[in-house]
């Protein structure tokens, strides 16, 4: 047939009701096994394929993960950390045979009203929380609404949404424990978004351990993660006098931004300036040297993310037994490569 085959054509060829096709289908009683057989052979020789939607309004799940983010398409599409983070979250989602339904927002309004319209018509089972701010309203809004969620990132303090983080404050120390091993005493970092809450995890981290090993500078200035201002922010740094010897960068678009800066200024990476970009992607290990990074399994934090909330919607009753559950994921390690070295005299 050219058109798409219907219910009340399987049961027209079949010849019993619409009723006993949808109880076939369904796998639910109501027909014989040999009639449930025959109306499926004919579902499958007609190339029938239930329309989720439709299902979803008489079933009581819509097997699907919604996932709202407040990023620039022109930055996502660019940025590997959100391509393997959501291929982690698409690998645990498919083998259970949910879909993830992706939009992109410009406000936290018209991310809220996302969520309440989507749980309004039943169009997702819940939702993945991506990119915590600082007093995060999403925190305490989406579980007031009574959609099962996850957020990716924190810690958070919150016993109604449960969530998987990685640790941001850690790594801060032992990127400049290494760089001052090296002999740099003036750093630089070229930080991301100062809402968001991982940021001011890494602010505070950076900090503290500046302080601690008495930098004769670190100083950081904030970013929207774009290898433009990166490019202009490590322009200002490079043309300052005393200039760092060492830049850390927030993520690896902008490390390599940052490094094609130091190539146009004719400065030698790293036997002149070291660089260090958070999060290791495949670009890292493309670049000319190869950039030293901190290296975490970003694709597993996506999986590990949507696995708990599927435990989740699987056991809704165990869900909301307890306080909910804080994953913590292991913690960005340095790998050391091509773009480091020890500092200039």
């Amino acid at each position: 047939m050219t058109r798409r085959p219907t219910i009340a054509d399987i049961a027209q060829a079949a010849g019993v009701s619409k009723g006993a096709v949808s109880y076939a289908l369904n796998g639910r009683p109501g027909v014989s096994a040999a009639t449930r057989e025959r109306i499926l052979a004919i579902a499958t020789e007609m190339g029938f394929v239930p329309n989720r939607a439709a299902r979803s309004l008489s079933a009581s799940t819509a097997q699907a993960v919604g996932l709202a983010l407040r990023r620039p398409a022109r930055v996502l599409g660019l940025e590997p950390f959100f391509m393997e983070l959501i291929s982690g979250m698409e690998s645990k989602l498919s083998a259970e045979s949910f879909g993830l339904t992706i939009q992109l927002v410009v406000t936290q309004e018209e991310e809220l009203e996302v969520y309440r319209r989507w749980w309004a018509e039943r169009r997702v089972d819940g939702v993945l929380l991506c990119d915590l701010h600082v007093d995060d309203v999403r925190v305490e809004a989406v579980p007031a609404l009574g959609l099962p969620a996850v957020a990716v990132g924190g810690p958070i303090e919150s016993e109604r949404l449960a969530s998987v983080w990685h640790d941001d404050h850690e790594p801060c120390a032992e990127v400049l424990e290494y760089l001052y091993a090296l002999g740099h005493r003036r750093i630089a970092r070229v930080a991301g978004l100062p809402h968001l809450l991982h940021t001011t995890y890494r602010d505070s981290g950076f900090g503290e351990a500046a302080a601690r090993l008495g930098l004769e500078s670190f100083q950081s200035i904030h970013a929207d993660y774009t290898g433009e201002q990166a490019a202009r922010i490590t322009r200002r740094y490079l043309t300052s006098t005393p200039r760092p010897t060492a830049i850390v960068f927030d993520n690896d678009v902008m490390a390599i931004a940052g490094l094609g800066v130091a190539h146009e200024l004719g400065i030698a990476v790293p036997e002149e300036l070291s660089i260090v970009a958070w999060d290791d992607s495949p670009l890292c290990r493309l670049t000319h040297p190869t950039l030293t990074s901190l290296t975490r399994d970003v694709t597993a934090y996506g999986s590990r993310s949507a696995e708990l909330l599927l435990a989740r919607l699987k056991d809704p009753a165990a869900a909301g037994a307890g306080p909910a559950p804080s994953i913590r994921c292991p913690t960005a390690s340095l790998s050391p490569r091509g773009s480091t070295g020890p500092a200039v005299a």
